[in-house]
């Protein structure tokens, strides 16, 4: 087999190839059931190339990007594409649905909580001054312009990975429409094309962290995990995860320790799970009323 870039791994196996990378932070792979090594580098290839796109682009620690001027913009009006706006009107969309709790604009206070090792919980007072920083309702948005407030920013980290999970997997299927692949970035999955016997995914057991609790089969759809597992500190005997109350400043209260969502995209998944974990003890309560498939730990 010819040598991968130092940036890519290709290997076979029995189905096909397993190709990976890193991009957002985060271990990708992609599952190819196909018997061409060409075929199988020509996928990974657009994989790298989308994921790393989609992060240069809207990652908000990227100087110069469309986020960093966004968020650098200090209340005047900045022009946007196509693109940026379809993110920004879903990012509307699930603060709206989720009543104010889901909300990109929230960056104040996460730059507050550090979840690195500091174990502190920030002051009330710094807590109320970020909080007159947030709320995605009071951003100007049209198909191409947006105007923030001076001092607000956006991160759209919480549906970033999902979105680029979602093109990537229909770039593939638009290419190769009879291939099946499993695109995992971080663990948020798309399956786009039926694979009869199905794709194996593990889900982590947040009580035993690098262990599956669970095993789910996928043969199409599409799969987003949320949690605290891996995201949190504990200051005099009580935890403090990483999913913040937009509205309070606090972490969740009673929020399980992860939710895993099948959907038939990964940004739905995406969402419902993130929403799932907003609503803190009715989290299972919320997600049967969505109809969909789900796993939570607590």
């Amino acid at each position: 087999m010819s040598k991968a870039p130092k940036v890519m791994s290709l290997q076979p196996r029995p189905w096909g190839f397993l190709g990976s990378f890193n991009a957002m932070a985060s271990p990708c792979e992609l599952l190819m059931a196909v018997d061409d090594e060409h075929t199988a580098r020509q996928m990974l290839t657009i994989a790298y190339d989308e994921a790393k796109r989609i992060e240069h682009k809207f990652s908000r620690f990227i100087e110069g990007n469309i986020v960093w001027q966004l968020n650098h913009a200090q209340g005047e009006t900045t022009p946007i594409d196509a693109e940026t706006a379809h993110l920004l009107q879903f990012s509307q969309q699930c603060f709206q649905l989720s009543e104010s709790a889901f909300d990109i604009s929230a960056c104040p206070l996460m730059a507050l909580w550090r979840f690195d090792g500091n174990h502190r919980v920030p002051l009330q007072t710094d807590i109320d001054a970020a909080l007159l920083k947030v709320g995605f309702d009071r951003i100007a948005l049209t198909d191409k312009t947006v105007c923030m407030p001076a001092g607000m920013s956006v991160d759209f980290g919480g549906i970033g990975k999902e979105y680029a999970v979602d093109r990537t997997a229909q770039i593939l299927t638009n290419r190769w429409p009879n291939q099946s692949v499993l695109v995992n970035f971080g663990g948020d999955i798309a399956c786009p094309v039926t694979k009869s016997d199905g794709w194996q995914v593990g889900i982590e057991n947040p009580h035993k962290l690098d262990n599956a609790a669970a095993l789910l089969t996928i043969r199409q759809g599409a799969l987003a995990t949320s949690g605290t597992t891996r995201r949190y500190i504990e200051v005099d005997g009580k935890r403090y995860g990483h999913i913040i109350n937009p509205q309070t400043g606090y972490s969740v209260e009673q929020a399980p320790l992860s939710v895993t969502v099948l959907a038939p995209n990964c940004v739905m998944a995406g969402m419902l799970a993130t929403m799932s974990m907003l609503k803190g003890a009715d989290a299972e309560d919320f997600l049967q009323q969505q109809g969909v498939d789900f796993k939570v730990f607590r």
